[in-house]
């Protein structure tokens, strides 16, 4: 009895003792920069990416205005229509980048100091379904703590694929946007000089040949820039929301799991061989009557 009842004592106050712990002394390291630094360099280099997509193609879109003619506008509004896009991909950046330390605070602050207290309390009172939810609550802030670091270490996998190709699309937008700019402005001398020589169709000529060439280039230009927005949001806003989704399955699975304890297995054993111990003595004292009466009606 002595056993029983100190057992029962230490699995109410070490509980207790843990639930403090964790409110008072874990939170504040589980929320701590320095714990989920690697985290957070790889999320501000892929911020700093992002920014530099956004400059360049803002940039290179604006020195596609320059080129004469209308070819190339659809081509310039379509990058200028990818910093909004990009804009996307930077909010859930910065997002990622804020939950990953406030997750370990709300759920070493809140729900893992909630979830040892009702064990607490299910101890102390002796109800089961206490014990069930602080176990489900336990599955629950631990594996909400891992889907940011989790989802980031996939997208690093991915985008490792992909980082030499987003790098050079980059270059290549610099170098686009200064070939537009020098050829442009050298094309606008070359019409002056021509107009007052008179070679108005050779210059003519000269200009055509030089729109079409830059217009490749804007198309390449493009088409790089698209390929580097599909990463991104596959490594930046797919990925995490698969991650998340898939670790609410989890959560869904574990919290739908019915915990058995071993005191309610220890019970119910213990009912069913009372019944049939009971069952068993019903059975003899019927034998015992049906031979009396048999043992009577021979004496007589």
């Amino acid at each position: 009895m002595k056993s029983a009842g100190m057992k029962k004592i230490l699995l109410i106050i070490i509980p207790v003792i843990l639930a403090a712990l964790s409110a008072f002394a874990v939170s504040g390291y589980a929320s701590s920069p320095e714990v989920h630094a690697e985290t957070i360099e790889y999320l501000d280099e892929k911020k700093t990416t992002v920014l530099e997509l956004t400059a360049a193609s803002a940039a290179v879109s604006s020195a596609i205005t320059l080129i004469p003619g209308d070819t190339a506008t659809p081509i310039a509004q379509e990058l200028a229509n990818l910093s909004s896009k990009f804009l996307i991909v930077l909010c859930a950046i910065f997002l990622e980048k804020y939950l990953v330390t406030a997750t370990g605070y709300a759920v070493f602050r809140f729900v893992l100091p909630i979830a040892l207290l009702l064990f607490a309390a299910a101890e102390l009172i002796g109800m089961g379904s206490l014990r069930r939810l602080s176990a489900k609550l336990c599955c629950f802030g631990i594996l909400i703590f891992m889907v940011i670091p989790f989802s980031v270490k996939i997208s690093g996998f991915v985008e490792e694929t992909y980082s030499s190709s987003i790098q050079t699309t980059i270059e290549n937008a610099e170098e686009t946007t200064l070939d537009i700019r020098e050829e442009t402005a050298a094309q606008e001398e070359q019409e002056e000089k021509g107009v007052l020589s008179g070679l108005v169709s050779k210059v003519t000529g000269g200009i055509s040949d030089m729109v079409s060439g830059l217009v490749k280039k804007a198309e390449t230009v493009l088409n790089n820039f698209m390929e580097a927005l599909a990463v991104m949001l596959v490594t930046s806003c797919l990925i995490p929301i698969l991650t998340l989704l898939g670790f609410v399955w989890m959560i869904k699975m574990i919290i739908g799991t019915d915990f058995h304890w071993q005191a309610d297995s220890v019970r119910l054993p213990a009912l069913s061989v009372g019944r049939s111990r009971k069952k068993k003595d019903e059975e003899e004292t019927e034998s015992r009557g049906k031979g009396r009466q048999h043992s009577s009606e021979r004496e007589e």
